[in-house]
């Protein structure tokens, strides 16, 4: 099914009018649906290019693997503008007196219920984490490959290190991290209910060089202190405060007052408070990763290749963002990202020995489709097209990249970017031949642990028949 089929099948299970919004990740359609239903998610886990449902709060998330999650959640978003308001009804007696709101059946009450259930203040967290940085990532992709490329050639040819093509491309290359606290402070002040700008500038005045010439009771300032962590106390106090102020001040004073008050009020908190326990949160960040990547070593690296699989499937896998872009702000590199990319290596292992085993021409199809972005760093497709399904394969996809994770933390390998894995990673970390060892490690463990593993071979009479069930 191409993308506007898929669309027009999951607005034929869900119903146009009961899609608030749709928007997308790397992967997902993630929806906000006005009535949640068991049996409707059932029935999109049938639809041909649908690799998974999940629930994460109040989203639905729906699996359709890279770039067609953005084919589709245009071609949904284009369905849902064209469809006709609903007509009008001719006048008629006068309604009922409404029933309360306790009532069976009130379909709005029961929304506000379970909206409120899953608006824990950890979900809400995770939620806006995600959104702050998310849109980061093409720009840590694009320089952090960059970089990475370049420092590969010039291994080769140190000599073009002084040409002034290559001095632009390592500006090029270093240009999201540059400007990586103004770009944090907009996002946290727009998810933040405030004013983009106002939270650029408060991340500006923290990261202005010359703070560095400013001394206050004999202690020098830092430009920069606290790195991402810093930033997203800040634009979120400055948001808080504007959105207060917003109600206080004077409507006829409010444009010119209300951003004076905010960049003088929350820079001086900024300052004297946020900034230093931004720089103590950053430095323990950077301390206790260094220091379980150093002293716990390959063990460190199997616990954290062998559980990022799960963390994957339940959509939590973007809250490490922060961690990662801090790590990169304040080392250069995050170790944790070639660690936890190992995960999607045992993932291809695990593949390989279950297209080796299995008669089933459907799965050995959709195994062969799903192994190329699974090589690339996107996992998601063999997750719920291949192993998850099967379940011990994933279990033994689980086991290559714990132990690919041994091998990468245990030789220190960091990366210069966030946001890819796999293969192309390699270019952008600091030890590349180490980064394919690891992969190389999680290839052959993920097929082996899977092989031996084993797992129920579908039979080709029920695959058959269940994709005649989905067809429309």
């Amino acid at each position: 099914m191409n993308p506007s089929e898929i669309a027009r099948a999951i607005t034929a299970v869900l119903g146009e009018e009961n899609i608030e919004f749709a928007t997308h990740c790397m992967t997902r359609l993630r929806l906000r649906l006005k009535e949640q239903n068991d049996h409707k998610r059932e029935a999109l886990k049938k639809i041909p290019g649908v690799l998974g449902v999940n629930m994460s709060g109040e989203e639905l998330q729906v699996v359709l693997g890279p770039g067609r999650a953005a084919a589709v959640t245009e071609a949904l978003c284009s369905l849902l503008s064209q469809s006709p308001p609903s007509a009008p009804t001719a006048p008629s007696a006068p309604p009922a007196a409404p029933a309360p709101r306790s009532a069976v059946g009130d379909g709005q009450a029961l929304r506000e219920t379970l909206r409120v259930r899953n608006a824990t203040p950890v979900r809400l967290l995770f939620k806006r984490i995600t959104n702050i940085f998310l849109p980061l990532i093409p720009a840590f992709i694009a320089c952090g490959l960059l970089t990475g490329l370049l420092n590969i050639f010039l291994r080769f040819f140190p000599v073009m290190g002084t040409l002034p093509i290559v001095q632009l491309l390592y500006v090029a290359g270093n240009t999201a991290f540059y400007g990586l606290n103004l770009l944090v402070g907009w996002n946290t002040a727009k998810e933040a209910g405030g004013s983009p700008a106002l939270g650029a500038i408060l991340a500006a005045l923290i990261s202005h060089p010359q703070l560095a010439a400013i001394t206050l009771w004999d202690v020098p300032l830092i430009p920069g202190r606290g790195g991402v962590i810093a930033v997203l106390f800040i634009a979120s106090a400055g948001a808080w405060l504007e959105k207060h102020l917003h109600r206080l001040v004077p409507e006829i004073l409010d444009l010119f007052l209300t951003p004076l008050l905010v960049l003088l009020m929350t820079g001086t908190a900024a300052i004297f408070l946020l900034q230093p326990i931004g720089g103590w949160v950053s430095e323990g960040i950077s301390c206790l990763t260094a220091a379980a990547i150093e002293k716990g070593g390959a063990i460190t690296g199997f616990l954290l290749g062998g559980s990022w699989l799960p963390i994957v499937m339940l959509g939590l896998h973007h809250t490490m963002t922060p961690i990662h872009a801090e790590l990169l702000a304040k080392d250069g590199v995050t170790v944790l990202l070639p660690v936890l990319a190992m995960a999607g290596a045992g993932q291809v292992g695990a593949a390989v020995a279950v297209y080796v085993k299995t008669k089933n021409a459907f799965l050995k199809k959709t195994i062969l489709s799903a192994l190329p972005v699974g090589m690339m760093g996107i996992g998601e497709p063999l997750i719920y097209g291949v192993t998850f399904p099967l379940f011990r394969p994933f279990i033994g996809a689980c086991l290559g990249g714990a132990c690919g994770g041994a091998v990468i933390a245990f030789f220190a390998v960091g990366a210069g970017t966030l946001g890819i894995s796999g293969l192309p990673l390699a270019a952008a970390t600091n030890q590349p031949l180490h980064y394919l060892w690891g992969i190389l490690t999680a290839y052959i463990v993920g097929f082996i642990a899977a092989y031996l593993l084993g797992f129920t071979d579908p039979s080709e009479e029920s695959t058959t028949q269940q994709r005649k069930d989905t067809l429309p």
